[in-house]
C-alpha cells in the first residue's frame, strides 16, 4: 500500500469540492493498494480517440464506462458498453452515453481493456470497505456483479456476507468468515468431480488489503466498494469496477465519546456514601429507592436526603440543598424534573458534590427552553474531565439506574408487590440493559436468578454500554453478561466487542440482544455494501466472532441468560447426547432437532442397569433399551429418577436433555393441595430427586417440562435448583446446541437461526 499516494488521490478529490470519487481516482488508489485492475485510457469526447490509441490495450474487446461524479452505478443507467476494439464501435458507444447523459456532470470516459471471465455465483465477488458510527469501518465480503441485488433482497441482511472489522481481525480469522461465506465456497470447493476455481488465499490476500485500507483511512471513508472482483484467466482476482465515496469533515470529527474515569464506577457501584435528590413524605420514585437502599442494608447514617424543610426521613439525614450535604458522596441519585436536573447536575460538578451520579428523568437535552443550562452542563463535565478530579461519572437518563448487591442499593422504583425482589446468594450474572422497561421484565421472568448487578443506563448521556463491559470483564464472579442495546454511542460498539472479546476468551458468556433490526445503514442508492450487511447485521456479525450468543428473540435472550447462568462453565467434550422422555412425540421431537448433537446407543453396563429398572418397575414388557428413551407415562418418580441417574453416569455421553410431559398420574409433578395428593416437593419425588442431581453435575444437562400453566411450578422449582428447564422440547435443543458449542470454543451461530 502507497499511504502517500492514497492521501493524494483523496486531498485531489476534496479540493475539486467531491466527496465522491471519479473512476479514474479509484483506479488510481486501486494501483496505490497493490490491486489488479485492467489496463485503461480515458478520453474526454469521441473527438479525443485517436485510431492508433486502442492498440496499447490487449484483446478483442473493451468497457467503456462514462466518468461522471452525478453517476454512481452507470449499469443502472446505461453507462457502460461491451464493444469491439474497434475505433468506429468504441466512438459509437462514447457518442449514444453523451447524448444520453453528457448533461450529469460527465467530464470523461473510460476505455478498460475486456477481461474474460465466467459471471455468475462463485466467479465474481464483492468486496466493500464502509463506515459505521457503531464500529467504525467495516469490511464485507458478499456475492458480486448481478446477484449482489438479488441476494441483498430475497434473503435475511447479512446471511451469507463475511463481516470483518479491521481492530478485531486476524488472517486466520478472516480465513474462518470467508469459508462460511456461500460463494467463496463455490470458488474454492470441488464440485462434482470438478477443481476448485481458485484457492481461498488469493481471496483472503485481497480481503486484508482493504482490511489494511481500513486500518490506516478507514475514517475518512464512507464506502468503498469494488464490484465486482473477478476470477480472471489466470486465476487472478480483478477489481472490474470501484466505487469511493468520502466521510465529509463533520462527519470525521464525530469521534467516540471522550473518555470517562471508569475507576470511579467502583464508586458508583458499591458505593459507601449516597445522597438522594427528589423525595417526597408520600412513596414517590425518591422515597422508594431511600426504601430500597434501607432494605438492602445500607447504613441509613450514610445516606443524604436533599430535602429542605425536613430533618429525618426514614431515619435518614436530611439537607436543604446540594451545598449542605456535608461530604462528597460516592453515589447521587437524582429523581427530579428534567428541567431542574441539568442545573443540579452543574451544581454538583462546580462543587465536586460526588463521584457518580445516577440521572432518572429523562429529556435532559431535548426539553425545549434549556438549552443554555444543558450547554453549561456539557461545558462543566467537559471541564470537569480535564481536571485531576475527572467529574462524577454518569448513568442514565431516562433510565431505572442499578440494582447492585455489592452496593447494597435498588434505584429500580417498581413496587416489591409488582416485582418481588430476588433472594438468596447472588447469581454469577451481570445484566446491562439499556432500557429499564427491558431489566424489569426479564427480572420477572428470570426470578429464580438474582443478578450480582442489574444495570439499566438509558439514553447513556455519559457512561455507555461498552464503558460497563470494559470494567466489568475483570470481576471473575460474574460468568454471564446478559446485554441488551437499542444503540451505541459512537464506536462504543466496538468498546463492546473488544471487552466481550476478552471475556468469551476467559471462559465466560455474553448474551446479547441487539434491538432495531432495520438495516438503518442500508442506502442501496447509493452503494450496495451498506444494503447486503445493515448496521443491525455488522453488530451481529462481529459479536458473533467475538464469541457472542446472540439473541435473535426476546424468548431465546431469556433462556440463554439462564442456561448459561445455571451451567456455567460445564465442561463439553463432544455431541454425543443422553436422552430421556415419558412421551413418544418429545422423544421424535429431540431426534428431529439433534443440530450437532447424535445419539449413540448406551454403554453396555448402562443397558442392564436400564433393564433392571425396567424389569423392576415392571414396565420391561412397554419400554426398550434405547436413546431416546421413551419410559412412557407408566413410569413412576423411582424408576424415572433411577433411569436419568443411570443415564447421566455413563461416561459415553457429553450431555443430556431429560423431558417430562408431567400430566400422567404416576408422577408427582403438582404442588400440594387443590384436592389432590401429589406434591413434587417430597423427598422421592421424581422433581426433589432431579433437583438433587444438579449438584452432582459430571455432564450438562437440561430438562424440558412441556405442559402448561398448570405446572409453571414444577418448571420453577427446577429452575430454582439450578436446572435449565425448558416448555418445548425443539425450542431446549435448539439453544443447547448453542450453549454446546460455545463451551466447546466452535463457532457460535446466532441463537435465532433455525
Amino acid at each position: 500500500m502507497d499511504p502517500t499516494l492514497i492521501a493524494q488521490v483523496f486531498d485531489g478529490a476534496r479540493r475539486g469540492g467531491r466527496d465522491v470519487l471519479l473512476e479514474t481516482e479509484g483506479l488510481q488508489l486501486l494501483a496505490a493498494l497493490g490491486v489488479a485492475a485492467p489496463a485503461h485510457m480515458v478520453v474526454r469526447a469521441a473527438d479525443d480517440l485517436a485510431p492508433a490509441a486502442l492498440d496499447c490495450l490487449n484483446g478483442t474487446r473493451v468497457a467503456v464506462k462514462v466518468v461522471s461524479p452525478q453517476i454512481l452505478h452507470k449499469s443502472d443507467v446505461g453507462g457502460v458498453a461491451i464493444v469491439d476494439k474497434t475505433h468506429p464501435q468504441v466512438t459509437a458507444a462514447i457518442a449514444d452515453m453523451h447524448a444520453r447523459l453528457g448533461a450529469r456532470g460527465v467530464v470523461g470516459y473510460l476505455i478498460s481493456q475486456f477481461v474474460p471471465h465466467a459471471t455468475g455465483l462463485g466467479h465474481e465477488f464483492l468486496i466493500g470497505l464502509r463506515w459505521t458510527d457503531d464500529v467504525g469501518a467495516v469490511v464485507t465480503v458478499g456475492a458480486g456483479g448481478i446477484y449482489t441485488e438479488f441476494l441483498a433482497d430475497h434473503f435475511k441482511v447479512g446471511r451469507d456476507v463475511a463481516v470483518l472489522s479491521p481492530a478485531l481481525a486476524t488472517r486466520d480469522s478472516v480465513r474462518r468468515a470467508l469459508e462460511e461465506v456461500a460463494v467463496v465456497q463455490l470458488a474454492t470447493r470441488p464440485l462434482r468431480g470438478q477443481p476448485a476455481r481458485v484457492s481461498i488465499e488469493p481471496i483472503v490476500d485481497a480481503v486484508e488489503i482493504f482490511l489494511g485500507l481500513a486500518r490506516t483511512f478507514g475514517d475518512q471513508i464512507a464506502e468503498c466498494e469494488v464490484n465486482p472482483f473477478v476470477l480472471a484467466a489466470d486465476r487472478r482476482l480483478v477489481a472490474l469496477d470501484i466505487l469511493v465515496t468520502l466521510r465529509a469533515a463533520g462527519d470525521r470529527s464525530r469521534v467516540a465519546v471522550p473518555p470517562r474515569p471508569l475507576d470511579k464506577l467502583k464508586r458508583l457501584l458499591e458505593p459507601r456514601s449516597a445522597a438522594i435528590m427528589g423525595v417526597s413524605e408520600r412513596l414517590n420514585p425518591g422515597h422508594i429507592i431511600v426504601n430500597n437502599l434501607i432494605r438492602e442494608g445500607f447504613d441509613r447514617d450514610r445516606i443524604f436526603v436533599v430535602k429542605p424543610g425536613s430533618e429525618r426521613l426514614e431515619g435518614c439525614r436530611c439537607v436543604p440543598d446540594i451545598a449542605s450535604i456535608p461530604e462528597r458522596v460516592d453515589m447521587f441519585v437524582m429523581c427530579i424534573d428534567a428541567a431542574q436536573a441539568s442545573a443540579a447536575i452543574v451544581e454538583i460538578v462546580e462543587r465536586q458534590a460526588a463521584e457518580s451520579v445516577v440521572l432518572i428523568p429523562g429529556g435532559l437535552e431535548e426539553k425545549e427552553g434549556s438549552e443554555a443550562i444543558v450547554q453549561r452542563m456539557r461545558d462543566a463535565m467537559a471541564q470537569a474531565r480535564r481536571s485531576e478530579w475527572g467529574g462524577p461519572v454518569i448513568n442514565g437518563g431516562n433510565c431505572l439506574g442499578i440494582r447492585s448487591r455489592p452496593g447494597r442499593y435498588d434505584t429500580t422504583f417498581i413496587p416489591e408487590y409488582k416485582l418481588p425482589v430476588p433472594t438468596g446468594a447472588p447469581s454469577p450474572l451481570a445484566i446491562v440493559s439499556q432500557s429499564g422497561a427491558f431489566a424489569v421484565a426479564r427480572a420477572s421472568k428470570l426470578d429464580t436468578l438474582n443478578p450480582k448487578y442489574a444495570i439499566t443506563l438509558g439514553n447513556q448521556m455519559d457512561l455507555t454500554v461498552g464503558d460497563y463491559l470494559t470494567y466489568l470483564k475483570d470481576d471473575r464472579e460474574i460468568e454471564v453478561f446478559a446485554v441488551y442495546v437499542e444503540g451505541f454511542r459512537p464506536l462504543d460498539g466496538l468498546r463492546f466487542l473488544e471487552a466481550a472479546r476478552q471475556i468469551t476468551e476467559s471462559g465466560r458468556t455474553v448474551v446479547l440482544y441487539r434491538a432495531g433490526r432495520t438495516p438503518a445503514g442500508a442506502k442501496a442508492s447509493a452503494s450496495h455494501t451498506a444494503s447486503i450487511a445493515g448496521d443491525y447485521a455488522v453488530i451481529r456479525t462481529l459479536a458473533r466472532q467475538a464469541g457472542v450468543l446472540v439473541a435473535d428473540s426476546l424468548e431465546d435472550f431469556d433462556d440463554l441468560t439462564q442456561m448459561c447462568t445455571l451451567l456455567g462453565r460445564a465442561r463439553v467434550q463432544g455431541w454425543n447426547l443422553a436422552a430421556v422422555s415419558n412421551a413418544g412425540f418429545e422423544c421424535v421431537a429431540i431426534a428431529d432437532n439433534l443440530g450437532a448433537f447424535q445419539l449413540p446407543p448406551y454403554s453396555p453396563a448402562t443397558e442392564r442397569t436400564l433393564g433392571e429398572i425396567f424389569a423392576k418397575s415392571r414396565i420391561d414388557q412397554v419400554v426398550d433399551v434405547h436413546n431416546p428413551i421413551d419410559l412412557t407415562p407408566m413410569a413412576g418418580d423411582a424408576a424415572y429418577a433411577e433411569v436419568v441417574t443411570a443415564v447421566l453416569a455413563d461416561d459415553r455421553f457429553d450431555a443430556a436433555v431429560i423431558g417430562c410431559v408431567p400430566m400422567t398420574g404416576a408422577l408427582n409433578s403438582l404442588p400440594a393441595g387443590s384436592g389432590h395428593a401429589e406434591d413434587f416437593r417430597r423427598p422421592d419425588s421424581l422433581v426433589s430427586r432431579l433437583a438433587a442431581m444438579s449438584s452432582q453435575r459430571r455432564i450438562p444437562w437440561i430438562a424440558v417440562v412441556d405442559a402448561g400453566p398448570l405446572y409453571d411450578a414444577m418448571a420453577r422449582h427446577l429452575a430454582a435448583a439450578g436446572i435449565p428447564t425448558f416448555r418445548a422440547a425443539d425450542r431446549a435443543m435448539r439453544l443447547f446446541n448453542v450453549y454446546c458449542a460455545a463451551r466447546m470454543g466452535h463457532d457460535v451461530r446466532e441463537a435465532g437461526k433455525k
